[in-house]
């Protein structure tokens, strides 16, 4: 069932109001008709299924069958502090760790990354990897869709960082496997948690001393050498799977 995101205001007693760009794909992309049905999200705690009774240039309206919580977020709020990707990395990166929960993505601009944006170059990114987001949140049926931040250098991202109750950053000489083991278990619902992600070439001593200064733990994710793309995903894939534990599926 094809999952779509509107405002509160178009969410009326029986019926809600699709519009925007969404219309378009609907008509013409997905050839819905009338009597089929949708999943509708508000953007924040409630989800609707609905029927779609009738639709033209500029809406589709749909009748509200029945609501529900929404069940599909985590119960932390898991932000991703990306170091910025070769080629088109980020967009994989994106959309897999949407899909695997994740709150929000900052991408950042670290000592060793490759890619350096000026300011356009960067809003234009910044559009591109938002209609990502939209798209990977709309395919994973979350309750909401994923902000992904204007690129930060490292120092603003620690800032950033600073009140989260739990701040992680994997990194190559950190103690074993047990220890990350016992630092993600100190993870609890309602928890704000940070993972930092380093870039290609991984992060400098300077930067890994700068994030041991302002709380945020270094953390080994294995033996192994992780690709920039896999790292993040394998740690929200962690996540996942602890946080929800005891949901039923």
């Amino acid at each position: 069932m094809h999952h779509f995101f509107v405002e509160k205001p178009q969410i009326g007693e029986k019926e809600i109001r699709i519009i925007g760009s969404d219309v378009n794909h609907i008509r013409n992309v997905l050839r819905i008709s009338p009597g089929e049905q949708v999943s509708v999200s508000d953007g924040d705690a409630t989800t609707y299924r609905c029927e779609v009774t009738q639709m033209d240039e500029e809406c589709v309206t749909a009748k509200i069958l029945w609501s529900q919580e929404a069940d599909t977020e985590l119960p932390c709020r898991i932000v991703l502090f990306q170091g910025l990707p070769k080629a088109d990395k980020m967009e994989l990166i994106i959309q897999k760790t949407i899909e695997l929960g994740v709150s929000e993505i900052v991408p950042m601009a670290t000592r060793r990354a490759v890619v350096k944006l000026d300011a356009k170059k960067a809003e234009a990114k910044n559009k591109r990897w938002n209609a990502i987001a939209e798209s990977a949140a709309k395919q994973a049926k979350r309750a909401v869709i994923p902000a992904v931040k204007p690129v930060m250098d490292f120092e603003e991202a620690v800032r950033y960082a600073s009140a989260m109750n739990r701040k992680f950053i994997p990194y190559e000489l950190a103690r074993g496997m047990d220890a990350t083991r016992e630092a993600f278990q100190t993870i609890h619902s309602g928890d704000s948690v940070a993972i930092f992600i380093g870039p290609e070439g991984g992060f400098d001593e300077q930067e890994i001393e700068m994030a041991k200064r302002a709380g945020i733990l270094p953390i080994t994710l294995g033996r192994r050498i992780l690709r920039t793309e896999t790292a993040g995903m394998a740690v929200m894939a962690i996540l996942m799977f602890q946080l929800e534990k005891s949901a039923v599926l």
